[in-house]
Formats: structure tokens, sequence, C-alpha cells
């Protein structure tokens, strides 16, 4: 059996692995990294030949640094990676490749129904009703996206939201505010099984969700890295922010909103931007934290999205998908009943 796992900003690992009674019989690792000394590979392979067929990525990768001595480098991959490529090849842990994901790009919903149609969405993957999806949003009114546990009052100006048109709503995934206008944003949303993210630690699966994004504005002229936790940036300045929400049944939702052509002043009449926030940004200004994508690419943002998607789907099988009538009635009942409620919105005031 095999397994293959290719380390975000990094290489490729793969594993070629035989089971006997239970147990790894034959190891053997390989790949496009480096490695010094040379024979420290024979270790790796002696250290997980004999490991429990059931061994998890922790205990695989905690063998792999027990064989190996502090004169061991690896450069491009990590024990976790190994691990990770074990896990593959013994079909506890899948690849983007062993998917094929359905790509959603509708018409204009409103926050509410955005944040609704998240949530539906996930728990149908988690209850084997979806497979694995990327959907592409479309706004039909500006909106300020605040996180779970955020407090509604110190983040929002009541006032500018008011004055300026603006719908506050709350996503069911942590992490900051997100000021949005249609036209000016850009968010998808992706809807994957734990176990595409099988062994990796939540800000490793920040780095390894959102990789494709990268070599998707790579494509559009704009160069962007990952920056922990959960930012997109550029030499620029910050492009995107993406949040997670794990279900207990597995399911994961990790959605990215990036600007597009951003009214910086209209963002700091709405949000409350602490000092404390921005110090640790290391800018003095909210207005330079995030550089609109249309600023760098000088595309229209229809063209930049179709250059995302035909990037996806350049790398992984996709077909071409639709949100079901029975998902949007759920949808709509959940915008009505919980996204659009004081409740919800005021949990934490």
């Amino acid at each position: 059996m095999r397994g293959e796992y290719k380390v975000p900003g990094g290489k490729l690992v793969a594993v070629d692995v035989e089971v006997e009674e239970g147990r790894l019989a034959r190891v053997a690792v390989s790949g496009d990294f480096f490695l010094e000394p040379d024979d420290a590979l024979e270790d790796i392979d002696g250290a997980l030949t004999g490991m429990p067929e059931s061994a998890t990525v922790s205990q695989l990768a905690n063998a792999v640094q027990g064989a190996i001595g502090d004169d061991v480098t690896m450069i491009g991959f990590s024990p976790e990676a190994v691990a990770i490529a074990v896990r593959r090849a013994l079909g506890h842990a899948t690849g983007w490749h062993d998917h094929e994901f359905e790509v959603i790009h509708e018409g204009p919903e409103s926050p509410a129904m955005h944040l609704a149609l998240d949530q539906v969405l996930t728990e149908e993957l988690d209850a084997g009703r979806r497979g694995p999806t990327l959907r592409i949003w479309e706004w039909a009114s500006p909106a300020v996206i605040i996180g779970s546990f955020q407090s509604l009052r110190n983040e929002v100006d009541a006032e500018g939201a008011e004055r300026h048109g603006v719908t506050v709503v709350r996503r069911i995934s942590g992490g900051g505010a997100m000021f949005v206008e249609p036209g000016n944003t850009i968010t998808y949303s992706l809807y994957v099984p734990a176990s595409l993210v099988e062994g990796l630690s939540f800000e490793r699966s920040y780095a390894f969700l959102d990789d494709w994004v990268l070599g998707a504005l790579a494509d559009v002229g704009v160069d962007a890295t990952y920056k922990p936790l959960n930012d997109i940036a550029s030499p620029a300045g910050k492009i995107a922010g993406a949040a997670q929400k794990r279900l207990r049944g597995g399911a994961v939702l990790h959605h990215v909103t990036m600007a597009y052509d951003i009214d910086a002043d209209k963002m700091t009449e709405v949000l409350r931007i602490g000092r404390e926030k921005l110090s640790d940004k290391g800018t003095k200004s909210a207005n330079k934290r995030v550089d609109p994508v249309r600023s760098q690419t000088g595309m229209a943002r229809e063209d930049v999205i179709e250059a995302f998607k035909a990037h996806f789907r350049s790398r992984y099988s996709t077909v071409e998908g639709k949100v079901t009538p029975e998902e949007r009635a759920l949808a709509e009942d959940l915008a009505r009943t919980k996204f659009s409620t004081p409740e919800w919105t005021a949990r934490v005031p």
C-alpha cells in the first residue's frame, strides 16, 4: 500500500508499506525532501517497522522522532509528515485526490442565508448525504460577520453599521470580524471530511486547506503566503482571513474571506479595531492591514474568481454542483430562526 503527503510549502513524502498480522512489516519512505545524514532514512524505515497498523499519527511521529539523533536534519518534511503518509497508505487518512469535489457558485444570498448554508452543508457532509464541496459566495448586501466567540459591542460600531446599511451576523466558527460589500469581497467555503486533515494540528490544517488558493493567487500575479494562524498575506499586506469549525462527527468547515477592493474608511467606521490588535499586527493603521487583490492584479473580480475555480479544477477532481432544494429549505429555516435573531447575534453581548 502506498500513501503520499505534500507538506504545505515543503516537499512530498511517500510511504510504501506492507502489513502482516496487524503490524507494519515492510516500510519504505521516499520523496523529494532533503535528509542528512543519508543513512538516517534507514533509521526512519526501521522505526516504523513493527508498529501497530492502528497506530495514530502521534504514535508514528514519536517513533520516527525517537529513532533519529540530534545530528539528523530533515528539510522540507517532518516526522509528522511521514506519519500522515503512513496513515494514508493504510487507508486511515485521505488525500485531495481520494475525493471528488462539487464546485458550487450560485447567485447572491443574504448574509444570514450564507451562514445558514455553511452550517447545513457541513452537517449534510457529516451525515454522509453530501460529498466534499467548494462553495463560492456572492453577497446580496453589505455585512459584518463576527466570530462565534466575539463580543458584539466590542467588535461592531452599531451606529456606523446602521448608517452604512450594514447587517451584522455571527458565524458558527471562531476567529475575527470581517467586513464585506457586494463586489468587493471574494469568499469561499470548503466542506471536507475529517480524514482529509487526519493527523494535522489546527494550525497545520489551515495551511494545508489554504495551499490551493496560494497557487491560485500566484496564477493571477499575487505572491501570497500563509501566515499563522489564519491569515493569507502578501508583501503589500494582509489579503484574507480564514476560520474553521469542526463537527463532532468529523466534518470540517473551512471558509475564507478575501479583500478584492475594500473601502477601508467605511470599514473602520463599522468595526471597532482595537489598538491591541493593531499593535499585534505590527501596524498603526487599520487601513494598512488589508491590501485588496484588485490593486495587485488589475483584474475584474469575476475574472479572479474564474481563475481560482480553474486552478482548483486543475489540481483536483471536480464536478459542477448546486445547493439541493432540501438543503436550501433547511438553510432558509436556520437563517430565520437562528442567524437573523438577536439571541444568536448578541449571544456574546
